[in-house]
């Protein structure tokens, strides 16, 4: 016996530990479901975390700095105030800049961008965002709408080139009561420091279901804000979208050459909340870890039991010629099969939710409110990935074979005599 088991005996006592997860159907479905909650966990929370992730880096680059975005320094300080009277790449040409920037290899677009703020008149809400945007040109580079996937316009059309129109949010409408055809007198402050009267004309409503342009938003035309504020061939900002968003650090470096000593380029990678998602990716695996030492809790309590149960045939391998070795290997074996067998059944109904949700989008704000400071969408989408689903199964078998490697040792200090006599 203890020759059969030394020559290439590793299959035997596979087949061995193989068959020994069915003689308690109960014990190993304890075992198997414990490891598949806690491997489908990680694929739920992981899926969650990156689907949240994914949406702040899309309102970031959609609504905030684009793939990377150029201001001057003066506006980076006072950010927080929106003024108009720094313009990026100031003293030079704004189209022929714009021209520079899109012949960048790798650059698919580059827009200018103002915003300000405005003081409403008549109206119960007082203050509002505007915008001064080529919608037109940037729908055809953006979903606007994240959940939708479109322009997000509801009803009308968007403000005509140069013209006294504007569109609002969908709540912003809610609040004031404003509709189509109606106009909005307000205030802002030129470039110049001076007071600016407006009543644009409202010839859309738009619903990003992006709480916070929804409600405050009032975009207008680029080039009649330009004037408006007295920018002259000027922008406040320039946006610019790659090819893809992982060309951002080329695009800026070669943007610098182009604009001016003074302005300040920006990578959407380096926006707070990007920056604090990843900073917290650390946490969200010990987090993991947490669910799966849980789960592995109760096989290490199983495989214990099976040995205390069975010491009188560990003692019967032992005395027909199995090394203390071979005796652990056999329920190793087992409780990796344990393992492998709950993580798969984890897999595939992580898999199948995450696949499922990725289509579906969960809506935050029924749960978490509606944050104003975050950019974060009112839904998100789960994030389906088949690397994420092998990640999270790799994790459950590894983790719980560690786990139970330490029962199955002590099966090794069982004597066979002593096992024999009880």
């Amino acid at each position: 016996m203890s020759d059969s088991y030394g020559q290439g005996g590793l299959g035997i006592i596979i087949t061995i530990a193989f068959r020994n997860i069915f003689r308690n159907f109960r014990r190993t479905m304890f075992c198997v479901v414990a490891v598949a909650i806690a491997v489908f966990i990680i694929i739920f929370f992981s899926s969650f975390i990156n689907g949240m992730l994914q949406s702040i880096s899309e309102v970031v680059q959609v609504f905030e700095l684009g793939h990377v975005r150029a201001v001057s320094a003066q506006y980076e300080a006072e950010s927080e105030y929106s003024p108009a009277q720094y313009p990026v790449a100031e003293y030079k040409s704004l189209a022929a800049t714009l021209d520079q920037i899109e012949a960048i290899p790798g650059v698919r677009a580059a827009f200018p961008r103002i915003a300000t703020y405005a003081s409403l008149q008549e109206s119960v809400v007082k203050h509002a965002a505007l915008w001064g945007m080529s919608m037109r040109d940037e729908s055809a580079i953006n979903h606007f709408n994240l959940t939708d996937k479109n322009d997000g316009l509801v009803e009308g059309r968007y403000p005509a080139p140069d013209s006294n129109e504007c569109v609002v949010g969908a709540r912003f409408a809610e609040k004031t009561g404003l509709k189509i055809g109606d106009r909005i007198p307000l205030k802002t402050v030129s470039a110049q420091f001076s007071d600016k009267l407006w009543s644009p004309v409202i010839t859309g409503v738009f619903r990003f279901d992006y709480a916070k342009w929804d409600k405050e938003t009032i975009i207008a035309d680029f080039t009649r804000l330009q004037r408006l504020l007295g920018l002259d061939d000027a922008s406040q900002q320039i946006i610019v979208y790659g090819d893809s968003q992982e060309l951002s650090a080329r695009i800026a470096r070669d943007m610098g050459p182009i604009l001016g000593a003074d302005d300040i380029i920006t990578e959407w990678k380096d926006q707070y909340w990007v920056v604090m998602m990843k900073m917290y990716e650390p946490i969200y695996f010990v987090m993991y870890l947490v669910f799966l030492v849980v789960a592995c809790l109760l096989i290490v309590n199983t495989i214990t039991m099976i040995i205390h149960e069975r010491i009188k045939e560990i003692g019967m391998m032992g005395s027909l010629g199995m090394t203390r070795g071979e005796i652990v290997k056999v329920f190793f074996f087992e409780s990796l099969f344990l393992a492998m067998a709950g993580a798969t059944v984890g897999m595939f109904l992580g898999g199948l939710l995450t696949g499922i949700g990725q289509f579906f989008p969960m809506r935050w704000t029924t749960f978490a409110g509606e944050y104003d400071n975050m950019p974060l969408a009112n839904t998100i989408f789960f994030h389906f990935s088949v690397g994420e689903l092998l990640r999270s199964w790799l994790m459950g078998v590894v983790v719980a074979s560690i786990f139970t490697l330490f029962p199955s040792l002590k099966s090794a200090f069982v004597e066979p005599v002593e096992a024999l006599r009880r």
